[in-house]
């Protein structure tokens, strides 16, 4: 049978160390046909590429594409660049269209502001700008709210309320709530906005759609969500019936949920995820959430964090479940055919999901895939188990460079710690499967090409924040690559379908606007991704670029694509 597309005279990058490179990529019926020009048939579309960079499409280990779909149709957005008197001309402007007692629901703040954001008088210039409205902002970890007196009052927080488990409602010296909700604190005010303002299952699908779109844009044809609810997966499952859903999903069921404010979760959510199965939606991992971030203090270390007024000086955080606990929630997993991805930013969180991993692996469970997210500080005596578990690294979001997150980070831990994150090579030198993942939204976009800038250099591909994190950790193009692609693959179980340009595996494919690999390392970060494909068709060209034409229509030496 013959092919249904031809691309010819084009750098195709594989990612398949069998056969790395070749020139020419032949689809048939979604799938990679061959890597060299085949037989053609009166309705072949063959493309000369001029030369043009051809790579599998990225996938994303570690994204929450719903969340980031729904702020960008419905909510307050802003960077983390955004200062405290920017944050409240923005909820001011937001308001100006909103009814009296309307919810304003966005982000997000630098985790550098908590201590700004903590006094009673923030709080009345929040309820100033929003003209007395419930305002819900998350922070840039979207772990944490700044919420208005509005917002307190619907969710019936006071100065009475308990803290709720894993979960910290900061107070003043008179221990009235300032605004500032840690972790699951933050849940009290979700469930109260829900209550009054529900999104419709259109609106989710929306959503839905909204953010796979813009995942094209940057060149992601296959992506794991973090966090999912049974409104995420019925979305996605209204796209795939509809023949809509133009990417790969595995989904994560939430099995605590210190941040989301969704239910059912655990069990129950468990119990119902072959409904919202299909061709292209997978929901086969659990999510767990074992600790929280470290510069609110909520991240478990075995060494203690800097000493402050609040916690002292031998405070080191904690997990949110018990060893026994993780070790269940792992077997009820495993039991039940799922994977499972647990949220882990201190090293005592790491080292506890490598202990249950290792409980789990001896009872016969060899073959479920386990992923320590985010990880961003392992203990040296940690990295070697990763490869010896079977354990993937999602390497999560961004944090590999100078930056706002890491300056937080670098005020709450000793100078010597803070400055060590994200152990890469020393992950990939010792046979760890390492994933790439942009967390978007806490990554303020989900360009790969920044991520890779960042692994390859250690340095903030923006230029904003000087210096280098933990230079010797950098690892090559090549690997950073394979990363966001194969490796991000077989960490979420697609690498059966996608991840590398093999013969046999689905047609997602990008064609870029350089070669990377003729690019410095300092300009990776200016990478445009100008086509998009998945399963053979096109779902994204970036304007500007000239349109693919027949193969014929113009010289070798013209290349399809601006360099």
């Amino acid at each position: 049978m013959a092919a249904d597309l031809i691309l010819t005279n084009a750098t195709v990058y594989t990612v398949d160390t069998a056969r790395p490179w070749a020139s020419s990529l032949a689809v048939e019926d979604g799938k990679v046909l061959a890597l060299e020009d085949v037989d053609r048939g009166p309705k072949t579309e063959v493309l000369d590429l001029g030369g043009a960079f051809v790579m599998p499409g990225f996938v994303d280990v570690h994204n929450h594409h719903a969340l980031a779909g729904r702020a960008a149709l419905f909510e307050l957005t802003f960077g983390g660049d955004a200062g405290f008197e920017d944050i409240l001309a923005a909820v001011r402007d937001r308001c100006r269209d909103l009814g009296a007692d309307e919810w304003v629901i966005g982000g997000a703040w630098a985790s550098t502001l908590v201590g700004t954001l903590s006094q009673h008088s923030a709080r009345h210039a929040l309820d100033e700008a929003a003209g007395g409205r419930p305002v819900v902002l998350s922070d840039d970890s979207r772990h944490n709210r700044w919420v208005s007196s509005r917002a307190l009052e619907l969710a019936g927080i006071t100065a009475s309320t308990v803290d709720p488990p894993s979960g910290v409602i900061v107070r003043a010296p008179d221990g009235a709530p300032t605004g500032v909700l840690l972790e699951a604190a933050g849940m009290l005010v979700e469930r109260a906005q829900r209550e009054n303002s529900a999104f419709t299952a259109e609106q989710h699908a929306r959503a839905s759609r909204h953010g796979i779109g813009i995942l094209h844009s940057y060149g992601v044809t296959a992506f794991q969500d973090a966090g999912v609810s049974v409104d995420i997966m019925a979305a996605l499952k209204t796209l795939d019936d509809a023949g809509e859903l133009d990417a790969w999903v595995v989904s994560s069921l939430l099995v605590n949920d210190p941040i989301f404010g969704v239910d059912p979760i655990g069990r129950p959510l468990i119990e119902v995820r072959e409904r919202y199965r299909t061709e292209h939606h997978r929901p086969d991992f659990v999510k767990i959430f074992l600790d929280g971030v470290p510069p609110t203090r909520t991240a478990a270390f075995l060494e203690p964090y800097r000493p402050d007024e609040v916690h002292g000086p031998c405070f080191h955080g904690a997990t949110t479940m018990t060893p026994p606990e993780l070790e269940g929630w792992l077997r009820t997993a495993a039991e039940a055919g799922l994977s499972a991805k647990i949220h882990c930013t201190g090293d005592a969180s790491v080292r506890a999901t490598l202990d249950a991993v290792e409980k789990v692996r001896a009872e016969g469970f060899p073959d479920v895939k386990f992923q320590v997210a985010h990880g961003q500080f392992v203990h040296p005596d940690d990295i070697p188990r990763f490869a010896e578990l079977g354990v993937a690294a999602d390497i999560s979001p961004f944090l590999w460079v100078p930056g706002v997150i890491p300056s937080a980070i670098a005020d709450v831990l000793p100078a010597e710690r803070a400055a060590r994150m994200q152990p890469n090579r020393s992950l990939l030198d010792r046979g760890a499967l390492v994933a790439g993942g942009s967390d978007w939204p806490v990554s303020e976009s989900p360009d790969a090409w920044e991520g890779i800038q960042g692994l390859v250099t250690r340095q903030d591909p923006s230029g904003t924040f000087p210096g280098a994190l933990w230079p010797e950790q950098a690892i090559t193009l090549s690997e950073a690559i394979e990363a966001f692609t194969l490796g991000a693959a077989r960490a979420c179980g697609l690498d059966d379908v996608t991840g590398s340009l093999t013969p046999g595996k689905s047609a997602d494919f990008l064609v870029l606007d350089r070669d990377p690999f003729r690019t410095t390392a300092g300009a990776l970060a200016t990478t445009k991704v100008a086509e998009t494909w998945f399963a053979g068709r096109r779902v994204f060209r970036r304007g500007g670029a000239p349109r693919a034409r027949p193969a014929g229509t113009f010289s070798n030496t013209q290349s399809l694509i601006n360099k």
